[in-house]
């Protein structure tokens, strides 16, 4: 099942259910059948769902760390291993946009 986020101040962001179940736990939001991130509320969401990117990247690092031998592969740094990094930027950019003309994001399933 799909969730699109809206706001006046972006296009659509559409995304699989429960990445967006995930992304909204991790900014004190719950997936309900509608909801909003009230423009007010922006700057703290942006904040923990800059930390969160943040946290990940270092547990990544630290693992490969840890994981690597010598003369063995190393992890290419340009690989995309979807991370939530990388599946999260669509609605961080989104918030922050909104943020910056004081609009609110919307849900629905």
């Amino acid at each position: 099942m799909l969730v699109t986020f809206q706001s006046t101040a972006t296009p659509d962001v559409v995304m699989l259910r429960n990445l967006a179940q995930y992304l909204l736990g991790l900014i004190g939001k719950r997936l309900d059948a509608r909801g909003v991130i009230a423009h007010d509320e922006l700057p703290h969401m942006i904040a923990r769902l800059e930390t969160a990117i943040s946290g990940e990247a270092r547990a990544e690092t630290a693992l490969e760390t840890l994981h690597t031998v010598r003369g063995e592969h190393r992890y290419d740094m340009n690989e995309d291993r979807g991370g939530v990094a990388h599946r999260a930027w669509p609605l961080l950019d989104m918030m922050r946009e909104a943020q910056k003309r004081d609009a609110d994001i919307i849900w629905g399933l």
